[in-house]
């Protein structure tokens, strides 16, 4: 069974957001859905090809003084319908984490604790850093955006973030008392 692509679900969703530009999706990629979804940039171009050939999106090049012509991204009725159609499809899997704490930390009978520690120690430092950066965006978005009418929903999904990065902070710091008894 082949694992479907939900890349252009993304990026039509990103078209109803008000980016309109490659540019613009990277920014709103880089700022917001990063942390949840990973888009590499070399995805965007030939994924909004894509949409406009199946006609899911429309293209406009607008010129600009002095600069290359810009292209103008839009999603279409049918683009809408098809948005709608995925988001109203039932999940049918739980994603599977790839970690690499996680995995070295499973194989850590072959290293010494100290060494173990200090894997999950890093790992901790980062999460609190990540968790910095969702209250900053969380803040960002309640002082600034919340006339949007996406910030609700952009709001619970770094509700998410939190918490899931909350319970991991909580996780290494038990991990680290465990190894350090």
């Amino acid at each position: 069974m082949t694992k479907e692509n939900h890349t252009k679900y993304a990026v039509l969703g990103l078209l109803t957001t008000g980016c309109h530009t490659g540019y613009s999706i990277k920014q709103m990629i880089h700022g917001r859905l990063n942390h949840f979804w990973k888009i590499s940039y070399g995805q965007i171009y030939p994924t909004l090809k894509h949409l406009v050939d199946e006609d899911l999106a429309t293209v406009m090049n607008s010129t600009q003084d002095g600069k290359p012509d810009k292209k103008e991204y839009h999603i279409t009725q049918k683009g809408e319908l098809a948005l709608q159609s995925w988001l109203q499809t039932p999940i049918n899997d739980i994603p599977t984490e790839k970690n690499e704490l996680l995995l070295k930390l499973f194989f850590s009978r072959h290293q010494s604790i100290d060494i173990t520690i200090n894997h999950i120690n890093t790992y901790y430092e980062k999460l609190r850093l990540r968790f910095n950066t969702y209250e900053d965006i969380t803040k960002m978005i309640s002082e600034n955006l919340s006339e949007k009418a996406d910030a609700q929903f952009w709001l619970i999904t770094l509700d998410y973030g939190k918490r899931m990065t909350q319970s991991a902070i909580e996780w290494c710091e038990d991990a680290m008392k465990k190894l350090e008894e």
